[in-house]
């Protein structure tokens, strides 16, 4: 890949991710206030600004990697938000919430950016303009939904797990949380072996109601 294309790439896919798993994390700590628990807020990360939020390997590395190699699905991580669970009032339920935050946040952010498509189809004349915008915003929307349906995976450490846990038996939460280098291993045999490829379809089926959304608005 020439410099030029990659440079291209890191500008119209790397950057918008970069800010989604800011939002991300933000919307973690920002439930988590919400629930009662500032200590994100204290520690810095109830903020969009990455520095506090990257993980070099999830946040940077891998993302930049993906597009190096051309690999046809987006996902990354950043540092996670701390929680204290003795500041929530109802830890088992809170945990849910502030573990759901993440990934519904990224699906907030491709509604949004389906808004945005609609936005710009409608109201732009230049036809060139008008389609690199909404060649970029596909990017956007793609990049959302496989933060959400990565994040949405039910194993430790994403968020899945903990929302998950919501609904288990609290012996089988211990189990899980004391074996959790077990489900980390599954994860990263997923990702080595390129058995995530099947996110694609969640993926595709949300995209193709959003942008069967968008197409009904704009005829």
């Amino acid at each position: 890949m020439d410099l030029m294309a990659f440079g291209a790439k890191v500008a119209t896919i790397f950057i918008p991710m970069l800010f989604s798993l800011c939002v991300h994390e933000f919307a973690h700590a920002l439930v988590a206030k919400w629930r009662g628990d500032n200590t994100a807020e204290v520690m810095g990360r109830l903020t969009i600004n990455p520095i506090p939020h990257i993980d070099m390997m999830g946040t940077i590395v891998l993302p930049l990697m993906i597009l190096f190699f051309n690999v046809p699905i987006y996902f990354g991580w950043a540092k996670p938000v701390p929680v204290n669970p003795r500041n929530l009032k109802n830890p088992r339920t809170d945990m849910f919430w502030i573990s759901l935050a993440g990934p519904l946040s990224n699906l907030i952010l491709a509604f949004l950016g389906t808004v945005l498509v609609v936005a710009v189809a409608a109201g732009l004349v230049n036809w060139s303009l008008s389609q690199s915008a909404i060649s970029i915003l596909r990017s956007f929307i793609l990049i959302n939904l496989f933060l959400a349906f990565f994040n949405a995976l039910p194993l430790h450490p994403l968020d899945g797990a903990k929302v998950l846990a919501r609904f288990l038996p609290a012996r089988v939460n211990i189990w899980l949380e004391q074996n959790e280098h077990l489900s980390s291993i599954v994860l990263m045999g997923l990702v080595l072996t390129g058995l995530l490829h099947f996110l694609v379809y969640p993926v595709q089926w949300t995209y193709d109601i959003l942008f069967g959304m968008a197409a009904s608005f704009v005829g």
